[in-house]
């Protein structure tokens, strides 16, 4: 008995010319690749958002709609942006392609098709989808395992994807890139991830924490830099692991930094975590109301703890550009 053949993939081909469609299909199903043929653009979208799709071969002379407006659709859609699309065209002129390119495209092919250019390319691209499905997976990996610690604590459930909204929130206020927002949501998620490696009769110890424990407790900044280094997408998320318990008066670890030597999206998680933790249930006593949060929070600005013009800029956004983040907050509804 032979051995099954290994999974290469699924491949939207959209044609309205039913000639194209069988060839293309001939040619891939050959390669051992699975193939689904639609007839216009509406069906093509449908296709793509009912099911798991692995590449998109798009003509870009297509109704309803065309081959351009497919592929800027499905880049214009986080579940969608990742798939590849080939755009399939008899169209010559640079300012086709040009349009291509804005729309998202990631290869062209030429009319008629060329077998040996169709399989490299389609090959080349399915490689790197797989590479991005792999990093998409071990970054959800870490996203559970940081939802794991939280749950040990019924105090903190929810704590995360707060921080991470809030922190999205005060960064685009505050002019960030998209870069260094996707950070954000990302460190929001993850910050606390070292935490793993703590051992759980300290990590919930409802008393104060001894010298020895402390120690323990603080390394879950560096243990967590080192369990998300690998990923390269989480370069700019890793200053905000290792920092975000620094202070700014150099008192704060793992490293002792001061002002702004402490990474700004550390600096705005510290700000929106301490709003959490201040507006929330604990187990020593109720959530505060915004007044008094901010109260504590600038008393610790005086002591040199925080960066005082975020605290600023976190209020101005709580009380009057994103009302509904106070009512998150103080509801602890999530």
């Amino acid at each position: 008995m032979s051995a099954p053949q290994s999974y290469k993939g699924i491949i939207l081909v959209a044609d309205d010319n039913e000639a194209n469609r069988e060839l293309l299909s001939a040619l891939l199903s050959a390669e051992g690749y699975q193939v689904v043929c639609v007839a216009d653009g509406q069906q093509a979208l449908a296709r793509v958002n009912s099911g798991s799709i692995d590449l998109a071969l798009l003509d870009v002379v297509m109704p309803r709609p065309t081959g351009f407006e497919v592929c800027q659709a499905m880049k214009s859609k986080p579940e969608t942006r990742l798939i590849p699309v080939i755009l399939l065209t008899s169209l010559n002129s640079d300012a086709d392609r040009l349009h291509g390119i804005m729309c998202g495209a990631d290869d062209f092919l030429n009319k008629p098709v060329n077998k040996h250019e169709l399989l490299a390319r389609v090959h080349s691209l399915l490689r790197l989808k797989q590479f991005t499905d792999e990093l998409d997976n071990a970054e959800t990996v870490l996203f559970s395992l940081a939802l794991s610690i939280e749950a040990k604590d019924p105090y903190t459930e929810g704590h995360c994807d707060r921080l991470s909204k809030y922190s999205v929130a005060l960064g685009d206020k505050l002019g960030l890139t998209q870069e260094l927002r996707v950070a954000l949501r990302r460190g929001g998620l993850v910050h606390d991830i070292g935490k793993l490696s703590v051992p759980e009769h300290i990590l919930l110890k409802p008393g104060p924490l001894t010298p020895e424990e402390r120690k323990i407790m603080e390394q879950h900044t560096v243990i967590g830099e080192k369990i998300c280094a690998p990923l390269r997408s989480f370069r700019h998320v890793l200053p905000i692991i290792r920092h975000h318990h620094e202070k700014q008066d150099g008192s704060g670890y793992p490293d002792g930094l001061k002002g702004e030597q402490i990474p700004l999206t550390a600096r705005i998680l510290q700000v929106t975590d301490i709003y959490d933790a201040l507006t929330t249930d604990r187990p020593y006593r109720k959530a505060l109301p915004l007044d008094k949060a901010f109260s504590i929070m600038r008393e610790e600005v005086k002591r040199g703890w925080w960066d005082g013009s975020l605290i600023d800029q976190l209020e101005l956004l709580v009380r009057e550009s994103a009302p509904q983040l106070a009512d998150v907050g103080a509801k602890n509804e999530r």
